[in-house]
């Protein structure tokens, strides 16, 4: 790909497992990074044509970065996307990363009627989603924001119920905890930036199509 701006695209990337799997993906699609800049400790890599300029962000940063032109395109999870709501194209499911985003409690309790309780409280990094689910139900919830090890806190009474991403369930059976209902399922998925979907159309449709024949 000619090395201008109109070409050029600028691509956010999880850091992290997801990563990886974007980045052979790319290489699959004949776009490369070299293995030094992948083992360095680089946040911005650049493809080895000089087309492509990939920034590696926190995941739940992905769309803003892409919602707001620092990114042309990303690469994130459908569970980020449908939390933070941003306002971008979705063109492509990239078919790895799948997980569910479950309800999950404690084995001892599945059976407890939610009517029984006043109140549900839900621990969760995804409170939009987890308020949606319960409150299509009628369910009352107060949501308990938490960024990591989840599965804690029903275990120590900080909560009923949590909101999380299961890939296996191998950690929920460790802690003894079950999901009780799957709310939807996720993948990895490419995202585009509204304004650059038009003006740097040639370069994303390229891209998009070369992504799809590689899958």
């Amino acid at each position: 790909m000619p090395n201008d701006a109109n070409n050029q695209l600028t691509i956010a990337l999880a850091k992290g497992r997801m990563q990886d799997d974007a980045l052979a993906l790319f290489a699959k699609a004949g776009i490369v990074v070299a293995e030094s800049e992948i083992n360095s400790r680089r946040l911005i890599l650049t493809s080895t044509d000089g087309g492509y300029n990939f920034i590696l962000v926190k995941p739940s940063d992905v769309p803003t970065y892409v919602e707001y032109g620092v990114a042309d395109v990303g690469v994130c999870g459908r569970d980020v996307l449908l939390e933070s709501r941003a306002e971008v194209h979705e063109p492509l499911d990239l078919k790895f990363g799948f997980c569910r985003i479950a309800v999950a409690g404690k084995r001892e309790v599945l059976g407890e009627d939610y009517n029984l309780l006043a109140t549900v409280r839900v621990a969760t990094k995804y409170p939009r989603i987890a308020s949606e689910y319960f409150q299509a139900r009628g369910i009352p919830i107060e949501i308990i924001p938490l960024q990591g090890s989840v599965e804690l806190a029903p275990l120590l009474g900080l909560s009923d119920r949590i909101v999380d991403l299961v890939e296996t369930g191998r950690t929920l059976q460790e802690n003894g905890l079950e999901v009780i209902e799957t709310i939807t399922e996720t993948t990895a998925r490419l995202i585009v930036n509204r304004a650059s979907f038009h003006l740097k159309r040639v370069a994303v449709s390229a891209l998009i199509t070369t992504l799809a024949k590689a899958l």
